[in-house]
């Protein structure tokens, strides 16, 4: 098997998996198939050289199935798979207080482990159940918020008719480029999140108490991955200004995607589009921020660079977030994968 071969088998693998940690699989023997190093790789992805080194052992020696997730038995299934069918069927569809428990809405694993009793007469400890899940596909996650008002069908015309019309546009050289942009504050002190520490410890971080950071406009190049950004205040001068530098970066058509913020379609800077023709705005649906990857970046810059970090000076945030944005332009495939493959 040549290496190119291998290198679109696990693409493809990447574009097909809803695993999380399975994509990363892939895309670190994909990287190191590239030719970065297996240091590199684990820098890059934030994991240790030993699990990094232990993907690409198992690769080798047994391909894509190797990288995948070992079952483990665990005892016996209690379960039929039709009571296995009802079981997901319910978790996926229902809350709890649909099927009889007052007030409560969120599914844990004593609630299902109370439900199965319940309904099939069989007993399963906290372990039992997580691992029963675990193997049917379910994972312990944060819920995630969706706006309430946005329109399910105009969503859906945006992505099968406009962005589709846009990169139509894009493969016939009609327009020469296609951005997505959005705009973010960056706190210098963001949410905790969960981290590993020694048991018994708990990790402090430090606060002024105050909401300094940054402000920052940002803008993805749909087909190279590159990213644009600026920091400044988030008004229609700045905006502007933002946009002078896209001009300045690229030649040719653009069109950009972007949201209905207020600044995007001030009056102050109605002027600079009538005199640069060659810059159009193609604006999302309403309450649709999940259609922009920009979303994904701040994310993603959120998480690498601010979540759980005390900075004692104002300007130290905004020297971090010039060095990641720096650092991911260097790795556009990265980005592409990230953020860009399901647009």
């Amino acid at each position: 098997m040549t290496t190119q071969h291998e290198i679109e088998q696990l693409t493809e693998a990447m574009k097909n998996t809803q695993s999380t940690r399975m994509y990363e699989r892939y895309l670190a023997v994909r990287l190191h198939l590239e030719g970065r190093t297996l240091s590199e790789i684990s820098a890059i992805l934030g994991r240790s050289f030993p699990a990094i080194s232990g993907h690409w052992k198992s690769y080798r020696e047994q391909g894509l199935q190797g990288l995948e997730f070992k079952n483990y038995p665990g005892g016996l299934k209690k379960l039929t798979p039709a009571q296995e069918e009802q079981l997901k069927t319910m978790i996926t569809e229902k809350k709890p207080v649909d099927v009889g428990f007052e007030a409560k809405f969120t599914w844990t694993l004593q609630l299902i482990c109370t439900w199965i009793h319940r309904e099939f007469s069989q007993t399963y400890t906290l372990k039992g159940a997580s691992k029963w899940l675990n193997r049917l596909g379910f994972s312990y996650t944060k819920a995630t918020y969706t706006l309430a008002r946005a329109d399910v069908e105009e969503q859906q015309q945006f992505q099968d008719v406009t962005l589709s019309e846009l990169k139509d546009q894009l493969d016939r050289g009609d327009i020469d480029h296609l951005l997505f942009e959005d705009e973010s504050s960056i706190r210098a002190y963001m949410a905790l999140q969960y981290n590993w520490f020694p048991k018994g410890q708990q990790r402090e971080i430090p606060t002024y108490g105050q909401h300094q950071g940054a402000k920052l406009f940002a803008a993805i190049n749909y087909e190279t991955g590159y990213v644009t950004h600026r920091e400044e205040e988030l008004d229609a001068q700045a905006f502007e200004r933002f946009l002078k530098d896209i001009l300045k970066t690229y030649t040719g058509n653009l069109v950009i995607v972007l949201d209905n913020a207020r600044v995007h379609h001030a009056k102050a800077i109605q002027p600079f589009l009538r005199k640069n023709p060659r810059l159009q705005f193609v604006y999302l649906p309403k309450y649709s921020p999940e259609l922009n990857p920009v979303e994904g970046l701040w994310k993603w810059l959120k998480h690498d660079v601010v979540n759980n970090v005390f900075f004692q000076k104002f300007y130290v945030i905004r020297s971090h977030v010039t060095k990641f944005m720096n650092h991911i332009n260097r790795v556009p495939q990265i980005i592409i994968d990230r953020l860009l493959l399901q647009v």
